[in-house]
């Protein structure tokens, strides 16, 4: 609400500037009113590791182990299935959708040491 009877005023706007007050006086600020449980370089360092295991997935992984982690995990926005949907889409095994989603995690973590 704050922001929107201000818009005239967007330039002027500061996230430290006080937009009401609690019940015992103290200004709350627009920093207060964002919740974020991580901090920005905690974000930061999230995104470049994220970048990094997308890297080695496409650099050291052979394409079914590139099928097998993305559809287990989730990976690239999918949904993450479980072994057995992931066993039926591939028509193999699923104890060979788990060895082959461990040997590709032992992979991956070692490039990350």
């Amino acid at each position: 609400m704050h922001l929107r009877s201000s818009s005239k005023f967007s330039s002027d706007i500061s996230i430290e500037e006080p937009v009401e007050t609690d019940k015992n006086g103290n200004s709350l600020t627009l920093m207060d009113t964002i919740a974020s449980d991580k901090s920005i370089t905690e974000e930061i360092d999230q995104k470049i590791e994220t970048e990094k295991l997308y890297k080695y997935i496409t650099k050291l992984l052979n394409p079914r182990e590139k099928i097998i982690m993305c559809l287990r995990y989730g990976l690239g926005g999918s949904k993450p299935l479980p072994q057995r949907e992931v066993a039926n889409k591939l028509k193999i095994s699923r104890s060979y959708v788990s060895r082959l989603e461990k040997k590709s995690i032992d992979i991956l973590k070692k490039s990350f040491k």
